[in-house]
């Protein structure tokens, strides 16, 4: 029986002040496993107002980007669903030369973690990007975003071919010493086929789930919700798939790190997520009803994992099914 198996039977008496919140994703070492969701916190420097300091985060992943500057999608962008939220952003951004010159010297050192998402318009293009941000100082890792639904028309021309992943991966690789992570899409046959292409390119790690491809309309007088007509939905209706998904690729690649991400609102949720393998959450739509959401579930997580007797964030990695 693990180590963590055993702390969970037994429930042990123990102090929040007691508990440990590090992880490990690969190479990486963060302070405790709450990250940001790309796109969903701006470049980060939004969320100061709402959280003091960015160093709250176990790692802030900034919004995407790209080589050139994108004005993103047409408007509407975003559509409320009952359970969760549709969006058509479109990767805007003023493309990674301004980022280079005039958001890194900002955002450097503010946070524990910093992680830069991005998105290449050909597979080339990502390892184009990643060389450029290699030789950047206040850098910790790289998030590739091959699986935004968002953009050529929703085809996901990298997310869906194992062989296209492998080569995108293995070429990022080739040109940085940064910590990859790769970042999966849902709208796929086989996450973990996907999974285990990103692996043997030489990810450190993969985050998912990206957005699930979706639409609303307005029957009255038929017009789409967005201006793409199709986007990707995200928030608490997609948690179950997210779960399903992470504990998939766990289950079939049990070394390789995984961040799990989808419809995460509360420590219950993020914590769902660890207890079926995921290293650390990213917490995204969340930010919308509550830009101070990550600096509070921080606050309450020792308490949380010591009512169970965990004295570790690690202590509860992995426990689906331990008795």
């Amino acid at each position: 029986m693990s180590s963590h198996s055993a702390e969970s039977v037994t429930q042990q008496e123990v102090r929040p002040e007691e508990v440990d919140l590090r992880v490990k994703i690969g190479p990486l070492e963060l302070a405790n496993p709450l990250m940001t969701a790309s796109g969903t916190a701006g470049l980060g420097l939004e969320m100061e107002p709402f959280w003091g300091s960015l160093s709250v985060a176990g790692a802030v992943v900034v919004k995407t980007i790209t080589k050139k500057a994108r004005r993103g999608n047409p408007m509407p962008r975003l559509a409320e669903t009952p359970s969760g939220l549709l969006n058509s952003i479109g990767l805007p951004n003023k493309g990674i030369d301004h980022f280079i010159a005039q958001v890194l010297p900002q955002l450097s050192g503010r946070a524990q973690c910093l992680i830069v998402n991005l998105a290449g318009g050909s597979a080339d293009e990502f390892a184009e990007l990643a060389a450029q941000l290699d030789r950047c100082e206040g850098i910790d890792a790289l998030e590739l975003n091959v699986s935004c639904p968002n953009v050529e028309g929703g085809n996901l021309p990298f997310a869906r071919d194992p062989d296209v992943v492998h080569k995108l991966v293995r070429d990022v690789r080739n040109v940085t010493d940064l910590p990859v992570i790769t970042k999966l899409s849902p709208n796929v046959t086989d996450v973990a086929v996907i999974a285990e292409a990103a692996k043997a390119g030489g990810t450190h790690a993969v985050s998912l789930i990206n957005t699930i491809l979706g639409m609303s309309v307005n029957w009255r007088t038929g017009a789409p919700g967005l201006g793409t007509t199709v986007g990707g939905l995200s928030g608490p209706a997609i948690k179950p798939i997210a779960l399903r998904m992470v504990h998939e690729v766990v289950r079939a690649h049990p070394d390789l790190p995984v961040i799990g991400i989808g419809g995460i609102l509360d420590l219950d949720d993020a914590l769902e997520f660890l207890t079926v393998g995921a290293s650390a959450v990213q917490i995204g739509t969340a930010h919308y009803r509550e830009p101070g959401v990550l600096p509070r579930l921080l606050a309450e997580l020792p308490q949380h994992l010591a009512s169970a007797g965990r004295r570790s964030v690690q202590a509860q990695i992995g426990t689906l099914g331990a008795t």
